[in-house]
Parts: structure tokens; C-alpha cells; sequence
């Protein structure tokens, strides 16, 4: 026997024992989720641990597609695979094939992460919901041309509102294709610009039949499109992504139809009622004005006007003659105080200083008013203004304040 292996050969060896194993070729392992990585290959790796060991795992692409939730760290899964030897590393990994969340089905768990990552992103606030036109004229119908469900819908549509323009874009509603189809239906109504409403959904069925409605690209093929959307997927006791992305969710099929038209029949009820009640508040109306003129062509004031004239007429003349007795008192008041607002002008005025003799005297060159004998030179002239006319005078001498005492 040899007794020397390269580490090559011997790492083959151990992976010629392992891959040998049938019980390790088709194993189920439980274990949490750590160091969780997506390579842009779009292979998961990462690690299965409990509290004693961990093994390194890892699954490719064309296993993981069909994984309908994401996995992620601190989640514990059931993983089914083969054990195996990565000989470039000398690590055994399993290679999964398949993956379980433990206590949970994948599909719910699928749902509630889609649930939770649209919800934060805001696709189900009540604030963007649209609300549904009052008497649509046309609606689309994306669902199977073949279910029940187009049937119900229809049957009801037509009762409701024979004259309804009803538009049935087909669609798959179940399996891997679904999701496509229906997005390309949503974007086929989306193009129809006189398109009141769309209505999308199915008739009921098991969470599997129903999952296309719970695909992200339904979703918001539906928050994007220009029309308001009702779902109408499965049961009353159903609900998908769908329909909490929709501007409404209607429990059953049947049930979208009744809410997105109104029933003719009470429609015709409405506006006949709503006549008659206009009719009697125009009759009421009509009375209470009808009385109303009477009142006033039977009042004191229509039919014997002098009742209510002479009584102002009284007054006028009254005022009237008040108004003259005060009125010369009141104008010789104001003149006396007015005579005495003049009096008090003219002895501010300065033609009054100038009347009792005094002068006022400016620079010929400049017109500056002189106030003190440094403001001029010998032999400049300057302009003396008396009460009556001007003198232009010649400066001879200039004596200084402290001179003429």
C-alpha cells in the first residue's frame, strides 16, 4: 500500500469516499443561515450551522430559480442535497438541490417578504390608492377566456349596465407563464386611452393557482397602471400582493363587478326620485314666493305710499329748519376763528417785519441771504429788499457786531 499521497491525491481520495456514500448523496440537513452571498452569477452560497458545527453549502443557479422565497441570514431551512469535496480548497460543502424554511411553507414565506419589501416601499398606502370612476363607460377584463370567472363577470356587467363597453384581454392565471401574461395584458390596457377601468383576477383555487397574483411583477405592473385596477382573485377568504397593490379589492369576482358599475335599474330609481324631490322643493319654492308677493303688494307701503311719505316729509321740513336757525351761528363762529388765523399769519409774516422797517439782504453773485457783515466784501453789491421794492447797494465799509455798541 502507498504510503505517500500528494495532497491532490488525497484530497480525491476523501472525495472518492464521500461521493461514494449513497447517504450522503442524497441527504436532508437542518441547520440556520450565515454568510448568505448572491454571486452576479446569480449561485447562493453560504453556511448551515447549529450549535456544535457548520458546513459550507452552496446552490447554483439553475436550482435556486425556482425558489419562491429569498433566503436569508439567521433563517432556519431543511436543505436537501449531495455532500461534496471542493478540492481546490479541501472543503467538504453540500451541494443544495433544494431548500425548506423550517415552520413555514416557502410560499407563505414568499409572500410575506414581497408583503413586507412593496409595503415599505410604499405600493400599499391608502394616500396612492385612485378612486374608481362614478359611471365608467369601458372596462377591461384581464382573466381567462375560459373560466368561470369571465363569465360571472360579464353576466353581471350586462345586468347592471346593458349599454356597459366591456373589453376582455386574455390572460394565463395559473403557472410559470402567468405572471408575463398578465403584465403584458396590464400594459395591453394601459394603451387604450378611453379605458375607465381594469379588473383583474380569477376565480378561486389553492395558494399555488393562485401564486401568479402574488408575483412581483404583477404588482407593480399594477401600481404603474394609468387606469384604476380592481383585484378580483379567488375567495373571500383569499388574498394576494395583488390585492393590496390594486386601487380596490373586490372579495370574489362577482363582487368586482358589482362595485365597479352601478346598477342601471337603481340608477333610473335615483333620478326619478331625485325629480320628484326637485319638483316639490320647486313647488314649495314657487308658494312661498307666490305668498311672499302677495305680502308685499297688500303692504301699507305699495298701496298707500302717503302713509309712509308724510311722516319723512315731517322730519325733512324739521331738519331743514333746524338746519337754518344754526346754520349763520355756525358761519360766524368759523369766520371769527378764521380772522383770527389770519391775524396771527401776518404778524409771522415777514412782509410784516418788513413793513415796520426792516431789510432783508442777499449776495448779488449768489443769492445767499446775508446774516452777518463777514458774509461780504468791500465793494460787492448786494440786494436790499423793503417792505415796497428792492435797492442794489455797493458795500463801502463792514463793521463788526462788537463795533456797534
Amino acid at each position: 500500500m502507498k504510503t505517500e499521497y500528494s495532497v491532490t491525491e488525497l484530497t480525491r481520495y476523501l472525495a472518492s469516499l464521500i461521493t461514494g456514500d449513497p447517504v450522503l448523496q442524497g441527504v436532508w440537513v437542518r441547520g440556520e443561515i450565515s454568510n448568505f452571498t448572491r454571486h452576479t452569477s446569480g449561485h447562493m452560497y453560504f453556511t448551515l450551522k447549529d450549535d456544535a458545527a457548520r458546513i459550507r453549502a452552496v446552490m447554483f443557479r439553475g436550482q435556486n430559480r425556482t425558489l419562491r422565497f429569498t433566503p436569508e441570514n439567521g433563517m432556519l431551512v431543511l436543505a436537501f442535497g449531495s455532500v461534496g469535496v471542493y478540492e481546490r480548497n479541501g472543503d467538504y460543502q453540500i451541494y443544495v438541490e433544494m431548500l425548506e424554511p423550517v415552520g413555514q411553507g416557502s410560499l407563505n414565506l414568499a409572500f410575506e417578504q414581497l408583503k413586507e419589501k412593496l409595503g415599505k416601499e410604499g405600493l400599499f398606502a391608502p394616500e396612492r390608492k385612485r378612486p374608481l370612476p362614478r359611471l365608467p363607460q369601458k372596462v377591461a377584463l384581464i382573466t381567462s377566456p375560459t373560466g368561470a370567472a369571465v363569465r360571472d363577470l360579464i353576466n353581471i356587467l350586462r345586468r347592471r349596465r346593458p349599454n356597459l363597453d366591456i373589453l376582455l384581454i386574455p390572460a394565463l392565471v395559473q403557472g410559470e407563464e402567468a405572471p408575463e401574461s398578465l403584465v403584458a395584458a396590464l400594459g395591453t390596457a394601459g394603451q387604450i386611452s378611453d379605458l375607465d377601468l381594469v379588473i383583474i383576477g380569477r376565480g378561486g383555487g389553492s395558494l399555488e393557482e393562485l401564486w401568479a397574483f402574488n408575483d412581483e411583477r404583477v404588482a407593480r405592473a399594477i401600481a404603474a397602471s394609468s387606469h384604476p385596477v380592481i383585484s378580483a382573485v379567488g375567495h373571500e377568504t383569499d388574498f394576494t400582493i395583488a390585492d393590496f397593490v390594486a386601487d380596490l379589492r373586490a372579495p370574489t369576482p362577482s363582487a368586482a363587478a358589482e362595485l365597479a358599475v352601478p346598477d342601471q335599474n337603481e340608477l333610473t330609481r335615483d333620478v326619478l326620485a331625485l325629480r320628484e324631490r326637485l319638483s316639490r322643493a320647486a313647488r314649495r319654492y314657487q308658494a312661498q314666493k307666490s305668498a311672499e308677493l302677495n305680502r308685499l303688494a297688500n303692504s301699507v307701503v305699495l298701496t298707500r305710499p302717503e302713509r309712509w311719505l308724510n311722516p319723512m316729509r315731517q322730519r325733512l321740513d324739521e331738519a331743514e329748519g333746524r338746519l337754518r336757525r344754526i346754520l349763520p351761528r355756525i358761519l360766524q363762529e368759523r369766520q371769527l376763528v378764521f380772522g383770527n388765523l389770519i391775524g396771527k399769519l401776518n404778524a409771522l409774516s415777514p412782509l410784516a417785519t418788513l413793513a415796520r422797517g426792516y431789510s432783508i439782504t442777499r449776495r448779488i453773485a449768489d443769492g445767499a441771504f446775508v446774516s452777518d457783515s463777514e458774509m461780504v466784501e468791500i465793494g460787492e453789491e448786494v440786494a436790499v429788499r423793503l417792505a415796497r421794492g428792492e435797492l442794489i447797494c455797493r458795500v463801502e465799509q463792514c463793521k463788526k457786531e462788537a463795533e456797534l455798541v
